[in-house]
Order: structure tokens, then C-alpha cells, then sequence
């Protein structure tokens, strides 16, 4: 039989396995909300114990907290932070929206563990107060939202050093086949000619844009809800406390947090979050498109346009012998499309506050932080074991150049547009080369065509 202990709390009592460190507030939680398999994200149960660790130590520097319960919160604290004891964060996402029970899931392990290192005990015999003590000054209501923040500047980070890498990949490879020139594409249909390093690098400076996007939308993010307590107001908090908490916030976790400008507006809505997301979407839209034409050029390797060969990572086919897939893309596209559908999620969540605060904060936080997270991981894959390891078909590239008709475009200048149109007509008709449908159509010398329709030239490469 499991040993069990009993938990309190405001209304009643409830018992809870003698080797778990939550309390009452969990227990029922974890009872009453077992809904899917996503649990609330370890970011977020982490970013709690940074703030609780903050929390706890400007409380005791106000004069709030004796020196002794507030070190051995803060010591607690910093154990969940640093992720050491991640066991006892069993709840759902799919619980209250506020995140209340995540957050007293929290409060609940810190009592303890700050009891059992002052000698107390747990349950009935900690001596320290999940509400009184670990929860001073504080609300679910601007807890869980700065949470979400900090952890989502936390995910940032490693999303940015990704895209880094997959830009500076791009960017290798427009420097690499700069004068390579291939077929222009409009419409999927053959287009004037480009060369390979126009290609990669207009990849390149679509995620750029996407950065950018990124980049400008942290500030709002760095912008925290804490001391506005329930509404805004601050009740129960010390004035000073929101402010000297983003700055230790600050310290410790190298981002430049400030308290939000306007409370109230900090606990009632996510536009922070739905504006970073927003930029992720832009990021994941750029992806799949540069992900697709690379998919594409791929393609064959002897049936499709096979300007450039992917690497060859694994085996493609349980059937097909030596067939090799385009796996890095299917992946990423996967991931792009999983981003876009979040942000549809987050726009909804987001939309829903009602008056003075949003209840459907765990979503929203789950919904970003996956996002980051599968970006993270599939543009540091994408770059690595696909962009890195590509390699231009030059003598391909050239074969299908040589064909396209839309070389006639340069014609245009010298015969017009009507002579130039009745030569690509007539070569496509008759399956000729556009050469051997000039010279036999119209009165043009193999001179003048030579001359005249030369990718390099068109290209400005000589």
C-alpha cells in the first residue's frame, strides 16, 4: 500500500503520496484535470522558481521576510529553477486559465522543501506557508503571466543562435555558386535566368526580415506583470516590490526586464506574446517556402529538375532500394505548419481576456514556447544535415538553361516583343532549341543570336 499524508488547504483536506513534495492545490489539480498528455512546459515551471527566488529575497529586503524563511525559499526556489526537481510539476496544461494551479504547485513544493531545510516538516508540519510566506506580495494573476514572459525570452535565445546558423549556411552558399546561373521561375513555369546565389540569397534576406521582426517584438516582451497583483492595483504589494523584482530578474538572467507600463493592460491581455508569436509565424512562412524550393530543386534525382543534390542521410523507402529522401524539408514544413496552426490557437486565446484578465494563459504559454522550441530544433537540423550539405548540379543547371525558351526575353529588345513571342512559339511547338527556331523563323544570324541571348550577359556576370 502507498503511504499517504494529508494536505490542506482552503477547503479542506486531501491526501497526497507521502514522496511528493506538492500539497492540496496540486493533489486536486492533478485529480481533477486529467485532460491529454501535454504537460504544463518545464520553461514555465522553471521561470516560476526564478521568481519566486527574486520574490522572496526582495520581500526579506523590504523588511517583509525574516533573512531566514526568505534564504530558505529563495534556496527551494532555485532548486525548481535550475530544473532539479522536476517530478513534482505533474499538472496539465489543460487546467484553470489564470495558471492558479500551476503556480501554487509551486508554491506548494518551495514550503515544503524550504521546511524540510529548516528543520520542519511537511503538510501539517511545514513551517513554511505556501501562501503567506512563498506567495508574499504576489497573484497567480501577475505570477504566471511575468512567467510566461521570462521563459519565453529564455526559448529566444537558442532560436536565434538556429537562425543564425541557418542564414550563415544560406549565405555560404550564395557566396559559393554566385555566377552559377539557372532558370528563373514565375508561376512554376520557366522565367528569365538567375543564378544560384540570387536564390540563396534572397532566402537569406527573407529571414532576415523575420528577425527583424523577432528582435522587435522583445521589448514588449521584457515588460513584466509583476506587482500588479490580482487587477493591477498592487493590493497586498508592497509599491516597491514589482520593480525590484525585474531588476534581480534582470541580473540573474541577463535580459533587460522592466515592469509593464500599465498593469492593468499586463494582466488583461497578451499582445506581447501574440506580437512575438506573430513574428514566428512570419519566420515559419519564410521557412516553408525556402524549405519547398529547395525540395523542389532537389527533386529526381533523375526524373525532376535535379539542380542540386541533398544530402543523403537515410535510407528513403522500405520498398525502393538506394531511394533517398528529402527528409529535413519534410521535417521543417512539418514544423512550420505546426507554428502557423499556434499562432491561430494564440490569436483566439489571446482575444478572449474579459475585462481584467485573460483565462487562457497556459494555452497561449504552451502554444509559444512550443513554437520556439520546434524552431530552434528544426532550423539547427535543417541547416545542418540539409543547406550545409548542398551541393549545386552545374552541368544540370546548365542542360536546363540551355532549353528554357524564356531566354528569348532578351531578344525582345532587338526584334520586339511580337517577332521574339512567334520564336519561343515556334521552338516549343516543334521541340527545337530556341537557337534552331530564331534562325529558321526569322531573319536573325546565329551572330547576332550568340551574342545577343547570353545568360552571363543577361545576368550582368561579363
Amino acid at each position: 500500500m502507498i503511504a499517504m499524508r494529508p494536505e490542506t488547504d482552503s477547503l479542506g483536506e486531501v491526501c497526497v503520496e507521502m514522496d511528493c513534495l506538492w500539497g492540496a492545490q496540486t493533489e486536486r489539480s492533478r485529480r481533477l484535470f486529467a485532460i491529454g498528455w501535454q504537460r504544463m512546459p518545464m520553461e514555465i515551471v522553471h521561470a516560476l522558481g526564478w521568481i519566486k527566488s527574486a520574490a522572496a529575497e526582495v520581500n526579506r529586503d523590504l523588511g517583509l521576510l525574516s533573512a531566514r524563511k526568505a534564504g530558505a525559499i529563495s534556496a527551494a526556489a532555485t532548486r525548481i529553477a535550475t530544473g532539479e526537481l522536476d517530478a513534482q510539476f505533474p499538472l496539465s496544461v489543460w487546467q484553470t486559465g489564470s495558471g492558479t494551479q500551476t503556480h501554487m504547485n509551486v508554491n506548494e513544493v518551495i514550503a515544503n522543501v524550504a521546511s524540510l531545510a529548516l528543520g520542519g516538516g511537511v503538510g501539517a508540519l511545514r513551517v513554511i506557508h505556501p501562501n503567506d510566506d512563498v506567495n508574499l506580495g504576489q497573484s497567480s494573476n501577475d505570477v504566471f503571466p511575468t512567467a510566461m514572459h521570462v521563459a519565453a525570452l529564455q526559448e529566444v535565445k537558442p532560436m536565434l543562435v538556429s537562425l543564425a546558423r541557418l542564414r550563415a549556411a544560406l549565405q555560404a552558399k550564395a557566396n559559393t555558386y554566385a555566377k552559377v546561373p539557372k532558370v528563373g521561375r514565375t508561376h512554376l513555369q520557366d522565367a528569365v535566368p538567375i543564378t544560384f546565389g540570387q536564390e540563396f540569397g534572397a532566402y537569406d534576406a527573407q529571414l532576415s526580415i523575420a528577425e527583424d521582426a523577432v528582435r522587435r517584438a522583445l521589448p514588449a516582451v521584457r515588460a513584466l506583470a509583476i506587482g500588479g497583483t490580482a487587477v493591477g492595483t498592487g493590493l497586498n504589494t508592497h509599491p516597491e516590490f514589482g520593480r525590484h523584482v525585474a531588476a534581480l530578474l534582470a541580473e540573474r538572467l541577463g535580459e533587460p526586464f522592466v515592469v509593464a507600463g500599465n498593469l492593468f493592460a499586463a494582466l488583461a491581455g497578451h499582445e506581447p506574446l501574440v506580437a512575438l508569436h506573430g513574428s514566428l509565424r512570419t519566420l515559419a512562412v519564410a521557412l516553408n517556402k525556402i524549405a519547398s524550393d529547395i525540395r523542389l530543386m532537389g527533386s529526381g534525382p533523375r526524373a525532376g529538375l535535379g539542380e542540386i543534390r541533398l544530402p543523403a542521410n537515410e535510407p528513403g523507402s522500405s520498398i525502393m532500394p538506394g531511394k533517398v529522401n528529402p527528409t529535413q524539408v519534410e521535417a521543417i514544413t512539418m514544423v512550420c505548419a505546426q507554428v502557423m496552426g499556434h499562432d491561430v490557437a494564440i490569436g483566439i486565446a489571446a482575444s478572449q481576456g474579459q475585462f481584467e484578465l485573460n483565462v487562457y494563459r497556459p494555452l497561449i504559454a504552451h502554444d509559444v514556447l512550443d513554437s520556439l522550441i520546434l524552431l530552434s530544433g528544426a532550423m539547427n537540423s535543417f541547416a545542418a544535415h540539409c543547406v550545409e550539405g548542398i551541393a549545386v548540379n552545374v552541368e544540370r543547371a546548365a542542360e536546363l538553361l540551355g532549353r528554357s525558351l524564356m531566354l528569348v526575353t532578351a531578344l525582345t529588345p532587338h526584334i520586339g516583343h511580337d517577332r521574339a513571342a512567334r520564336i519561343a512559339r515556334h521552338a516549343q511547338s516543334n521541340d527545337m532549341t530556341l537557337r534552331a527556331a530564331a534562325l529558321k523563323v526569322d531573319a536573325i544570324t546565329a551572330e547576332e543570336f550568340d551574342e545577343w541571348v547570353d545568360p552571363s550577359r543577361m545576368l550582368g556576370l561579363r
